[in-house]
């Protein structure tokens, strides 16, 4: 069994690590996770005034997430947490009454030029998250923090650090096992 995973990129930029990382996971994981790229670079700014007739890119972006067995945040940092863009994203996803990821598993990952990788943009989006009108199930105690991403990925968006790689390796399996645990109490 194949789980749907889309993957929330939190940069809205053309040469995001974050996207390369995503990129990389959905060819590295294959076999088991079909990852999907989920970009919010043209989403409008959430206000009331729109919220219950939003815009095509809005109405695209939550079917979109909905179409999904989980949920995977790919979360950059600035300025010590998450992209105001990346926000707005969730903001639309928390509201209209549709609890679009409401139960559904993800996980979250996050790479850096920085030493700490996105540790607090990381704390902030779990914050975040928690909120009952969001309330996704996230994978607890697998932290990536992928710090000095740009020594250990190469022109073509691969990583080629050993120990990362074993690592996401690990995190990967560890989801897959909490994902088929979340689905099995979910059909019980």
């Amino acid at each position: 069994m194949t789980i749907k995973v889309k993957a929330i990129i939190g940069s809205t930029s053309s040469t995001s690590y974050n996207l390369k990382l995503v990129n990389y996971m959905a060819k590295r994981y294959q076999d088991e996770l079909e990852i999907v790229p989920v970009l919010i670079n043209d989403l409008e700014m959430f206000s009331i005034d729109i919220e219950s007739d939003p815009s095509p890119a809005v109405r695209a972006f939550k079917d979109d997430v909905k179409d999904s067995d989980a949920v995977l945040f790919a979360a950059p940092e600035y300025n010590y947490s998450i992209p105001g863009a990346m926000k707005n994203a969730i903001d639309w996803l928390s509201r209209g009454g549709d609890f679009t990821l409401h139960g559904k598993t993800g996980f979250i990952v996050g790479a850096s030029m920085g030493v700490l990788g996105t540790v607090r943009a990381q704390i902030h989006l779990r914050e975040i998250l928690s909120n009952p009108a969001l309330a996704p199930t996230l994978l607890p105690g697998n932290d990536v923090f992928i710090g000095a991403v740009h020594t250990k990925m190469n022109d073509e968006g691969d990583l080629t650090d050993e120990a990362t790689i074993q690592f996401l390796d690990t995190v990967v399996q560890n989801f897959i096992a909490f994902y088929k645990k979340q689905k099995a109490v979910s059909l019980a």
